[in-house]
């Protein structure tokens, strides 16, 4: 695709040093030039159309965060097991606790943000810890510190057409829960 518009876009590709969704992201943010930084997941599971949604949000200033939400409708059989399903639904409720913001799913990869935002959060992202394996807990809870208008968008997801999951529900769940308990002392605690 690079070399196939070359003339006509500045595609760059990059291979990340470290493991992960985060570091990935964190690589590919580094490496964009554009004012608006965008998270679409290799796997396909939300279709590419879809970033036009996020775009059209963030262009009008219907939110400065936009965060993608795969549990409004009905999902593909197989796009999400059933105790990944059931650990969204809790991480949401925290989060909605946390936060003081209904949030219907935090671990979305679908994710919209200017990059001066992102350049404030990255100096803002020891306050949470770095220890987010994706990302996404990260992203929201920077967002949430900077006062940012955080927007859910509604996605269609469907079941995954490239690649297999990396994710350990019970070991990276456990680091997600970790994250959320030293966001509680503060958030709520502090």
């Amino acid at each position: 695709m690079q070399q196939k518009y070359a003339g006509k876009f500045n595609i760059r590709i990059g291979q990340q040093e470290g493991k992960g969704k985060a570091d990935a992201v964190r690589k590919g943010f580094d490496m964009a030039n554009g004012d608006i930084l965008m998270i679409l997941d290799a796997d396909l599971t939300v279709p590419p159309e879809d970033l036009v949604k996020f775009y059209d949000a963030i262009a009008l200033g219907k939110g400065d965060f936009i965060n993608g939400t795969r549990l409004v409708y009905p999902m593909e059989k197989g796009a999400m097991r059933f105790l990944n399903y059931l650990g969204n639904l809790f991480f949401s409720q925290a989060f909605s606790w946390l936060l003081d913001q209904r949030f219907r799913d935090t671990l979305c990869g679908t994710k919209v943000m200017f990059r001066s935002d992102y350049r404030k959060l990255i100096k803002n992202r020891s306050y949470f810890g770095d220890f987010d394996p994706f990302g996404d807990f990260d992203l929201l809870f920077g967002a949430h510190k900077l006062n940012l208008k955080i927007l859910e968008v509604p996605i269609r997801y469907g079941e995954r057409t490239y690649g297999t999951t990396n994710i350990s529900r019970f070991r990276h769940g456990l680091i997600l829960l970790k994250m959320c308990l030293f966001a509680c002392r503060k958030c709520k605690f502090i």
